[in-house]
Parts: structure tokens; C-alpha cells; sequence
């Protein structure tokens, strides 16, 4: 990334935006909020969701259609005609939050100051696209997020600026998101209210990652969400409570699918020859507090659930055992 002093304060430069989901649209927000508008937004093109599959427009398209701020919907950033249009723009920077699109290199060239990405972890750990999920999955006490310049490498490039935040045992992963938003656009608003030459300084450099501790957050799938009973219960909270927010964790009885929202590992006090040894997947108590399933190392308690049955709300286990207790007697097993 590239930077030359500039005279002017940053309400006085051109900003670019690019961004598409909720954690986009809060640090769009937050520009907005202190008189940081950008000149032109980009967002990914509009999408068929929902039962009735109807068109809809992302967050960051929303917000910046509430505020009058232009928006621009390429189904890529590959293709001249596109290209030309951002470079009408003549941006000092362009900054990228969640958006969903590769930038060529033809593209991280046509800001003054290049392009800023709002990175969800403590780069060089958790590298693309699922960086939260896999923070919380992989047992991380600790994750934030890192302004990064960009360059043609995946999250490669230097940091110019770091906020941390905790992973407890009680973290989910929807509400970890938007902290980590709200702190990327505190961070965000920060460096572009500097003094212009101390900016500048700042995004002329950075922070070089190294490379050796890089990990790589792969994009979630279906995979992701299947439960293992096999796996100890404190590796299976982990993912269930990575994933309650934007791809549940899942498990079956018989037909009956089960999504797990929430769980807790917990201690046994049944005798050792009867839960702790039971098979991995087994329902070994079932009461108003939670389903306790043996898993390959502990018991995992699921406090809160969807069925695809009835209305598909999200149930308590007073809720389940209620109206589908045949499904989820003692010594029943998940599949």
C-alpha cells in the first residue's frame, strides 16, 4: 500500500466502500456517523432468499440507499468496464469490509492510498473467509480485528492497526460478529481522524505479517455443521456455539432433524458404567434443563433447539419434551 502526504483531513477524501453483510453495514454505519461518507459504495449484487425467494438487497445496499449514497452492484471486479467505472470515482481509498469479491491487482492500484480491508481476526491467524466461526472452533481464547492494507495475496498485507476482544466459554458467534464490528469501526474511524501526515505515515507502512504463523479460515459448508458425536463435548460446544448464528450445528433422529443453538459441556455424576461409558450419541438424561448426550469424551447438554417439525421456532427442553418426548426418551440415540 502506498501513501504520499496529504494536506487534507480525511471528511475531505474520497472514500470507496465495499461490503455486503450486517458486519459491513455496521462500519458503514460508523463512517456515516462521523461525517466519513463514502462517494460510492459497492456491494454484491442483489439475491433470491426466503421461503418465497424474493429479491433482496444486502445490508450495506440498505443503509446506503438510506443515506443517498451511490451504490454499485458488479457481479465481478475482473472485467474492464467495471474497473473503469471505480476508477471514475478517483478515490483516495477504497476500504473493504466483508464484501464478498476479489480485487485484482489492476484494482488495488486506483486509490491514492490503495485499499484498507476491516480483517475479523488477529492476522496472520485465521486468514479468509469464516475467520470468527473458526476462532471460536478451534478452542481460541482471543481473536479482534486488524485494519490491513490489501495486496493481490489473500489477507497478506501489512497492519496498520489491531482491537482485540475475548473467546470465553460463553461466546457465540452472531454476537461475537457484531462486537468485532463495532470494533473494526472504532479502529476504522480512528486511523482516518488522524492528523493527515501522521495518516499517511501510517498507511505508507504497516505491520508485516509473518507468514509462518498464517492459518487459513476456509469458507463454512454443510460438513461444518454436522455433528460428530464421536468428538469430545467440549470440541462439539465449541462448533455449536461458533455456528448458532448463520449455519447451525445439526444432528437426526431417525427422520427428525436437529438443530443445536446452544450447549454446554457437563460434568457426569451418573455411576462410570452407565453415561460416561455410554455410546457416543446416546441420550443418557432428559429433563426441563437439557438433553445430555454421551459424546466420545464427556456429556454435552443441548439447552436450546429447532426442529423441522411444527413452526421451526427455537425450542427449550421443556418446549421438545413437551410435544416430541418420544423422540428423545433415555438410551435414544442421535444418528
Amino acid at each position: 500500500m502506498t501513501a504520499t502526504n496529504s494536506p487534507i483531513s480525511a471528511e475531505d477524501w474520497r472514500l470507496g466502500f465495499a461490503g455486503t453483510p450486517e458486519f459491513a453495514a455496521t462500519i458503514l454505519q460508523g463512517l456515516i456517523d462521523h461525517n466519513l461518507t463514502p462517494v460510492v459504495v459497492y456491494s454484491r449484487p442483489d439475491k433470491r432468499q426466503g421461503r418465497g425467494r424474493k429479491t433482496q438487497a444486502s445490508p450495506v445496499k440498505q443503509l446506503a440507499a438510506k443515506h443517498n449514497i451511490e451504490v454499485q452492484q458488479p457481479p465481478t471486479l475482473k472485467k474492464a468496464e467495471h474497473q473503469a467505472v471505480l476508477a471514475e470515482a478517483n478515490l483516495d481509498l477504497f476500504i473493504v469490509a466483508a464484501y464478498g469479491l476479489i480485487l485484482p491487482p489492476t484494482v488495488l492500484a486506483l486509490p491514492k492510498f490503495g485499499c484498507l480491508n476491516v480483517h475479523a481476526s488477529l492476522l496472520p491467524r485465521w486468514r479468509g473467509a469464516a475467520p470468527i466461526e473458526r476462532a471460536i472452533m478451534a478452542g481460541d481464547t482471543q481473536t479482534g480485528i486488524c485494519l490491513m492494507g490489501m495486496e493481490e495475496g489473500l489477507d497478506t498485507g501489512p497492519v496498520f492497526a489491531r482491537r482485540t476482544a475475548p473467546i470465553t466459554s460463553q461466546t457465540h458467534g452472531a454476537p461475537l460478529e457484531h462486537e468485532l464490528a463495532q470494533l473494526g469501526s472504532d479502529a476504522l474511524v480512528a486511523l482516518l481522524q488522524l492528523p493527515a501526515d501522521e495518516r499517511a505515515e501510517l498507511l505508507a507502512k504497516g505491520e508485516p505479517q509473518d507468514d509462518q504463523l498464517a492459518t487459513y479460515a476456509s469458507k463454512l459448508t454443510g460438513d461444518d455443521a454436522q455433528i460428530n458425536w464421536g468428538q469430545p463435548a467440549a470440541t462439539l460446544c465449541q462448533q455449536v456455539r461458533a455456528l448458532s448464528g448463520r449455519l447451525p450445528a445439526v444432528t437426526s433422529r431417525g427422520e427428525l432433524q436437529v438443530q443445536i443453538l446452544d450447549a454446554e459441556v457437563t460434568a457426569s455424576t451418573a455411576p462410570p458404567d452407565s453415561a460416561t461409558h455410554a455410546q457416543p450419541g446416546t441420550i443418557v438424561a432428559a429433563h426441563k434443563r437439557g438433553i445430555v448426550v454421551a459424546t466420545g469424551d464427556g456429556l454435552l447438554t443441548l439447552t436450546r433447539l429447532k426442529l423441522n417439525r411444527g413452526k421451526g421456532n427455537v425450542m427449550t427442553p421443556a418446549d421438545l419434551l413437551n410435544g416430541y418426548r418420544e423422540h428423545f426418551e433415555v438410551n435414544a440415540h442421535f444418528g
